[in-house]
């Protein structure tokens, strides 16, 4: 069963695109008319933050610094999340580049558009690393970018904007390492779905809402909204690994199985590791290979159904969802936020894209 996304989730996407195009628009103008070669490349980040996306982080942003009494019409919430939107394409710019992956958003990705540049104007030097050169470049301006989007920002809510920055590139090195080792423990697998996304997903968002708010309520806020954050971000990623095994091209805007060929330690494989049977284990073993066919993937997806690890972790996330609704019964936030985030958490872990 899949939950619409609440209506309030659009109009903060708005406000947020708004922003980010003022923002924008003159930033990227003022470097092509300084040399036209950096038109395109500076393109990009516009390009891919403009394209789509759910705008979550604004949302949990958003919905922190309201429960914490905030100012609906405030400047300073609509720049975090312009912010987050920013940052979160930092870490698309690179995360493409690192998986090799050629679409994103149903769009072509950036170091594959600028790879195919090079070979079009038979360039010196080699074209992969050319055009991944770019990416990561165009990925570190968004990066800058979002830092200056929280200008005017307190102590408090840049501490936090730090350290979520530093827990976002924690989780995907553990991402890379468990990839290349093949890792298939559940806990490894669970600390990488906790903070290479999870928290910067949805309990760091909340913290820093809370903290451009009432950052002298933060002891109090802080643990409430982390009660409600951290189960909520464990099934937000493990949604985003059963699309990842299993999601629709045509809905998420990735190849079929992506995951799979990649051989992300995700709680979905350790579960399926877990049960499999010998033979089983045999197809498993085929996760991780880049020229993994559609019918290896097929068999793959069987065989994690076959051992029940899907039933599971759709439990869980059900379980996890939960635990987050239930612990807003006791947050001292305000009750308008409180209704917004029971609405989010529903939607966010039934989500298909």
């Amino acid at each position: 069963m899949t939950s619409a996304a609440p209506a309030s989730l659009a109009v903060i996407a708005v406000r947020v695109e708004d922003r980010l195009r003022a923002f924008l628009t003159p930033e990227l103008a003022r470097w092509a008319e300084f040399e036209a070669d950096l038109a395109e490349p500076m393109a990009e980040i516009g390009r891919l933050v403009l394209a789509g996306g759910k705008r979550l982080r604004p949302a949990f942003c958003h919905w922190g610094f309201i429960g914490a009494g905030g100012d609906p019409e405030a400047t300073m919430v609509v720049n975090a999340g312009a912010a987050f939107e920013l940052m979160h394409a930092f870490a698309l710019f690179h995360d493409d580049v690192m998986d090799d992956a050629h679409s994103r958003r149903g769009n072509i990705t950036t170091h594959t558009v600028f790879a195919q540049h090079h070979r079009d104007g038979a360039w010196a030097g080699e074209a992969r690393r050319f055009g991944e050169g770019v990416a990561i470049l165009v990925g570190d301006l968004a990066f800058v970018y979002g830092d200056m989007m929280m200008s005017g920002a307190g102590a408090e809510a840049w501490a936090i904007w730090n350290e979520l920055r530093i827990e976002l590139n924690v989780g995907q090195v553990l991402d890379i390492l468990g990839s290349v080792r093949n890792e298939r423990s559940r806990t490894r697998a669970e600390q990488i779905c906790r903070y290479k996304s999870g928290k910067y997903t949805i309990e760091r968002p909340l913290h820093l809402g809370a903290a451009l708010a009432a950052p002298e309520r933060l002891p109090e806020l802080l643990p409430a909204l982390s009660a409600y954050g951290l189960p909520l971000g464990d099934a937000f990623q493990m949604r985003d690994d059963v699309m990842g095994a299993f999601g629709d091209p045509q809905i998420t805007g990735k190849p079929v199985g992506g995951d799979l060929r990649e051989g992300k330690p995700t709680p979905l494989m350790a579960r399926a590791v877990e049960r499999a049977t010998a033979a089983q284990a045999e197809v498993l073993a085929l996760v991780g290979r880049a020229d993994l066919g559609d019918e290896q993937v097929a068999r793959v997806q069987q065989v994690i159904i076959d051992t029940g690890a899907l039933a599971d972790l759709e439990a869980t996330i059900a379980r996890l969802t939960v635990e987050a609704v239930a612990a807003l019964g006791v947050a001292p936030i305000t009750t308008d936020a409180r209704d917004e985030l029971v609405a989010l958490a529903t939607y966010v872990s039934q989500r298909t894209v």
